[in-house]
């Protein structure tokens, strides 16, 4: 099947990563980059994955800790995540919406049911 180069965030299916967490993902062969919303005072609990992680933060605030290493994110904050490193994420009051780039691609999240497409805060 041959798919488009382009899409839009509001017709990709948003999959649900955690309970107030969700991502809406483009896989290419090597690499995920994901859009993640987290609702007010979301919780990403500890975890570690093979892949590597890079990311910044576009709106809203969290309190991120990689590997022990704990940072107040505000918009503009970027964080490096290397592979097999321990981190969790919680939410600020206002929730926050970020970018994250993580190699290899998440074949992972293939198991994550995907949701109905629709444009939330991306018309």
């Amino acid at each position: 099947m041959l798919l488009s180069a382009f899409d839009h965030a509001g017709t990709i299916p948003p999959q649900q990563l955690w309970d107030g967490v969700v991502a809406r993902s483009v896989t290419s062969e090597r690499m995920t980059l994901a859009l993640i919303e987290l609702e007010p005072n979301a919780v990403v609990p500890e975890h570690s994955h093979e892949n590597e992680q890079l990311g910044f933060l576009v709106q809203g605030s969290m309190t991120f800790t990689v590997g022990g290493e704990v940072a107040e994110i505000v918009p503009g904050g970027s964080w490096r995540i290397l592979s097999g490193v321990p981190h969790s994420v919680v939410a600020g009051p206002e929730g926050a919406v970020l970018v994250e780039v993580f190699a290899p691609a998440r074949d992972d999240w293939g198991a994550i049911p995907p949701g109905e497409p629709h444009p939330g805060r991306w018309p």
